[in-house]
């Protein structure tokens, strides 16, 4: 499953929504939105980042990535371990590539 943003930031790589919409279908990809349980985890995190000197190069939509991972999947595919894991403790993180 992925949530509404990964599923935008994923369809921006297509020509038309649609042909993102064939593509996400055919991998067996789930359209799963975020809750508002995990859209007020994600700001909670983001506060608690920005507080702790935390650069704007980390944008709301990782947070909400995060959040909507650990109170809605069962993991997160990505290749940013290193933040996931640090702003998501409980979140099981997966790297493509790795066993």
């Amino acid at each position: 499953m992925a949530c509404d943003v990964v599923w935008a930031e994923v369809a921006s790589f297509f020509q038309t929504p649609e042909a993102a919409d064939e593509a996400m279908n055919r991998l067996g990809v789930e359209f799963s939105p975020i809750e508002l349980k995990a859209a007020l985890a994600a700001s909670a995190t983001w506060r608690a980042y920005r507080t702790r000197g935390g650069r704007r190069g980390r944008v709301v939509a990782d947070f909400l990535i995060g959040a909507h991972a650990v109170s809605q999947a069962e993991r997160l595919v990505t290749r940013d371990r290193g933040f996931y894991r640090a702003y998501f403790s409980r979140l099981k993180v997966l790297e493509p590539g790795k066993a």
